[in-house]
């Protein structure tokens, strides 16, 4: 596309400039030439006046007369000057002009013939000069041209390109590429349709890994009791074929648990496997705007405490889905303002989120085995905190109780890298603005 915009650009200023150039060359010379002709007219003219005088006071023209009329005005062209006389004496000044001339011929009214002649080739020479200047200025016009077509052609095919390289994005499986405005309309609109497309994909991928970690733990409940019921079975039982059957069956189950197991850690390795560095700050408003509503009916307070540049390491969705957790369990157990704050943790550039609240904390009793499967003080499922720590755990963190009282559960993720830094592995490049056209652009990969 840059090459044929190039061209295009061109092709266009190029057909303007012949098509304006050669007829203003043409009327040029040809002004030149009248202008030369014009000027010669007026030498003569005054010759004939200095010739008229010199009759009527009947003396000889003066040499100085002649000379003037030679030489002429400071940019008039060498002229060759005659004067013959009613008695046929001939006055003549200047060089007789060579080659072809352009003459101008007049007469007194004592019937005395006046004429001076320049050389044609000055002539020319001068209307060549304009014509030059003319085709130099078509000269300029063109690279002027070329240069404004190489930047609207690198203004065009720039979000072009970052366009293309998003949508590589998307199809290697970085589901969420970032876009700024060109300010080309046609290609912001496919950028929108690609954010959109982008984002109905990532709905689809985090429903579908959803969808199989919530199977897979709502299926090996009731599998692990139907695996004990069976084996009640086989040891209450003392007929031999009952205690067969049971048996088959239990293998049955046993792998039955088994591909329910691969469902599971497929699910995590998918989740882990989308980690991308993310914006903590964008994250943690998202959840502000889904459980601020709800903290503030129960009359409680949700503080954020996040700087605004914080990046991690993480799948948006399962970092989402820790938070969520973390929130949901302290608004339920919890009490007073609930603050979710950021900090680095270590030297390693790795980032500890913290969620806390002013309620009682965690029971001594359950505190050891809060991650654990099933562990509830009464008030729900059990899973949350260890579905939370799995997803965690698959994004390369981990998930703890910090502090027990007040209570402070430490989410660590690790930082971005310079290696994983955007500005460092593709720098950005200069921001193409919309200000002409409707605002153009802020730009854009």
């Amino acid at each position: 596309m840059r090459r044929r915009v190039l061209l295009a650009t061109i092709a266009a200023v190029a057909v303007a400039v012949i098509l304006l150039g050669v007829p203003l060359g043409i009327f040029g010379a040809r002004y030149a030439m009248d202008n030369e002709r014009q000027r010669l007219s007026d030498r003569l003219d005054r010759l004939v006046s200095n010739v008229q005088t010199a009759q009527e006071g009947d003396y000889d023209i003066p040499e100085a007369v002649m000379r003037r009329a030679v030489d002429g005005r400071k940019g008039d062209l060498p002229a060759y000057a005659s004067v013959v006389l009613p008695d046929g004496t001939l006055v003549e000044a200047g060089e007789p002009v060579d080659g072809p001339g352009m003459t101008q011929g007049d007469s007194t009214e004592l019937n005395a013939s006046v004429s001076l002649t320049v050389s044609s080739w000055s002539v020319w020479i001068r209307a060549a000069q304009v014509v030059v200047l003319v085709c130099a200025a078509g000269v300029v016009a063109i690279a002027a041209g070329v240069g404004m077509a190489v930047w609207q052609a690198n203004r065009l095919a720039a979000p072009l390109v970052y366009l293309a390289a998003s949508a590589e994005q998307l199809a290697g499986g970085q589901v969420r590429p970032r876009l700024e405005p060109s300010g080309v309309e046609e290609i912001d609109l496919v950028a929108a349709e690609l954010a959109r497309t982008s984002d109905r994909l990532a709905g689809r991928l985090a429903a579908e890994r959803q969808f199989t970690s919530d199977a897979s733990h709502q299926l090996r409940t009731p599998l692990t009791a139907l695996t004990m019921r069976l084996e009640e079975i086989q040891a209450a039982s003392k007929d031999p074929d009952v205690q067969e059957e049971a048996r088959i069956s239990l293998e049955q189950v046993e792998r039955l648990v088994a591909v329910v197991d691969d469902l599971l850690a497929s699910s995590r390795r998918s989740q882990g496997g989308t980690t991308e560095p993310v914006r903590l700050l964008d994250i943690v408003r998202q959840q502000e705007e889904e459980w601020g509503p709800t903290f503030a009916r129960e009359g409680r307070r949700l503080v954020l405490d996040v700087p605004a540049g914080q990046r991690v390491l993480a799948t948006p969705g399962a970092l989402a889905q820790v938070l969520a957790t973390l929130l949901e369990n302290s608004l339920r157990h919890g009490d007073g303002t609930t603050t979710v704050r950021s900090r680095p943790s270590g030297t390693t550039g790795a980032v500890a989120i913290e969620v806390t609240d002013e309620g009682p904390g965690v029971p001594d009793d359950i505190a050891g085995k809060v991650f654990e499967r099933g562990m509830t003080s009464g008030a729900g499922t059990g899973l949350g905190l260890a579905l939370a720590r799995d997803l965690a755990a698959a994004d390369g963190g981990r998930l703890e109780l910090a502090q027990r009282r007040p209570p402070v559960f430490a989410l660590f993720l690790a930082g971005v890298p310079r290696t994983l830094d955007p500005g460092v592995v593709l720098p950005p490049g200069t921001t193409i603005s919309s200000r002409g056209r409707r605002a153009r652009r802020r730009t854009g990969g």
